[in-house]
């Protein structure tokens, strides 16, 4: 009976959750519930300087806004616990033991200095730099002496030095390593802390983790855990490399592309259904010419044979299409809850909002829908509601202001708007269509330096409903204080 799958993601807890690391998630999710297999997250958190709960929280947290709920591991439990590295170090300690009993590893007191003074010469000869083999077979005399002068030892890990270090990628395909250039490695630093190479392999082992997909960067170091799976007698899982994500400049994504951390995305209101469906693209190619996908098309369609080995650039105009896509599926409601704490932090509003106020706001956003990528776009668009127009100084919208039929058409159309009982949006249409009859001015010469009087701009969405929303009073004033420019 062949094994039921069982992917995993183990991310170090040493900053931000990084898209990356997001990306890789969502593969491992994906493959898991298109094969209806089991997803695990653990947390390796072996590099003890510079991890921390903070940031291991912040992933979690990262993961649960992306919807990438886990089948077993940290927080949620499960048979092959615990699921934090640091917690199961006796663990590590017996499997350590167990190849030092075997012959399969030794300790190493060799210092820094001599690692290095070893590598130059290997360097110099033209050969790649591997360890070379001092402390392999050292006598009881020389441990003695190296324990005298206070050495604190690591362990290193017996590699063969004969034939290649084999399997077939799923993603790239068969792929081989020398084994005469990985060399007996450190498995065990001298605190006493296995290296993540060695924990990643028993981790992976005893919770019988099937298929390992994870990001490029770990190709090379492929080979050192093939060694340890050989040593320790255990299975060897399915690999799959997924290409790094790159910038737009084809270099490896960093700060100076922009935002890096799923946080950051998740602060400046991009919607997780969306960031999936980016992600998902990422070096995923769906059959067809189809972009958007609920989470369901997702699982459904997604396969690691059309996952592409070649780097995928990170767009963030494609990010922003496809957010707007899902921006206008949102309520109005929606919306604004969206945006809410934005335009709230703009100072332009403070909550608890009145029902009055809710229902205002929730109009005024609407109005903005079609200019709002992401949420945190709204204050710049809905700030023609909330603050006072600047002086206009651009000489094209000046000399528009300056024409003969400009004045007449604001004075008359503040006029009609005064008396105008009922204010909303169709009494304000069938008020300027009758003006624009009533003057003879039509057309842009009536429109432009109206909207000019309101926006201080020739252009932008709907004139009417704007000025309903805007309410008689501060309509009123614009007008008329736009004369001054006539």
């Amino acid at each position: 009976m062949e094994k039921k799958l069982k992917v995993r993601f183990a991310p170090s807890p040493t900053g931000p959750f990084h898209i990356g690391g997001a990306r890789s998630a969502l593969f491992n999710w994906l493959v898991a519930r298109h094969a209806g297999g089991t997803f695990l997250v653990r947390i390796e958190d072996t590099d003890l300087k510079r991890s921390s709960r903070e940031s291991e929280e912040n992933i979690k947290d990262s993961l649960k806004w992306l919807g990438l709920t886990w089948d077993e591991g940290i927080d949620v439990g499960g048979e092959n616990g615990p699921y934090r590295q640091t917690e199961r170090l006796d663990i590590y300690k017996k499997e350590v033991q167990r190849l030092l009993d075997e012959g399969k590893a030794y300790y190493c007191y060799c210092t820094e200095e001599e690692l290095e003074e070893s590598r130059k010469k290997q360097v110099a000869a033209g050969q790649t730099p591997v360890y070379d083999d001092h402390c392999r077979h050292l006598t009881e005399e020389q441990v003695a002496q190296y324990k005298a002068e206070g050495r604190k030892p690591v362990i290193r890990l017996k590699v063969r030095k004969d034939g290649v270090f084999a399997f077939d990628d799923m993603v790239r395909g068969h792929v081989e390593f020398q084994a005469s250039g990985v060399g007996d490695f450190i498995i065990v630093k001298s605190d006493g802390i296995p290296v993540y190479n060695f924990a990643v392999v028993i981790d992976d082992s005893l919770m019988g983790v099937s298929h390992v997909l994870r990001a490029e960067e770990h190709l090379s170091i492929t080979p050192r855990q093939l060694a340890i799976y050989e040593a320790l007698g255990y299975p060897i899982p399915k690999f799959g490399h997924i290409s790094l994500i790159l910038g737009a400049d084809h270099k490896k994504m960093s700060k100076r592309h922009g935002a890096t951390s799923v946080t950051e995305y998740r602060n400046m209101g991009y919607l997780p259904d969306a960031m999936v469906n980016y992600l998902a693209l990422l070096g995923w190619a769906p059959k067809g010419e189809q972009e958007i996908f609920t989470r369901d098309e997702l699982i459904k369609q997604f396969s690691m044979k059309r996952v592409s080995s070649n780097d995928a650039v990170f767009d963030i105009e494609k990010l922003n299409w496809i957010n707007f896509q899902y921006m206008k599926k949102l309520s109005p409601e929606q919306l604004l809850d969206l945006t809410l704490p934005f335009i709230e932090k703009a100072g332009y509003v403070k909550t608890p909002l009145s029902s009055e106020q809710k229902d205002w706001l929730t109009k005024v956003v609407w109005y903005v829908r079609d200019h709002l990528y992401y949420g945190a776009q709204a204050p710049e668009n809905v700030k023609l509601f909330f603050e006072d127009l600047p002086e206009v100084t651009d000489e094209e919208t000046l000399s528009i202001m300056k024409q003969e039929t400009s004045g007449k058409i604001i004075t008359a159309f503040a006029d009609a708007l005064e008396k105008l009982e009922t204010f909303d949006e169709a009494s304000i249409k069938k008020c300027f269509s009758s003006l624009m009859k009533e003057t003879g001015i039509k057309g842009k010469a009536a429109f432009e330096p109206v909207r000019i009087a309101l926006t201080g701009v020739t252009h932008g969405p709907g004139l009417y409903d704007m000025i309903a929303l805007f309410g008689r009073e501060k309509t009123l004033f614009r007008l008329r204080d736009s004369l001054k420019y006539c």
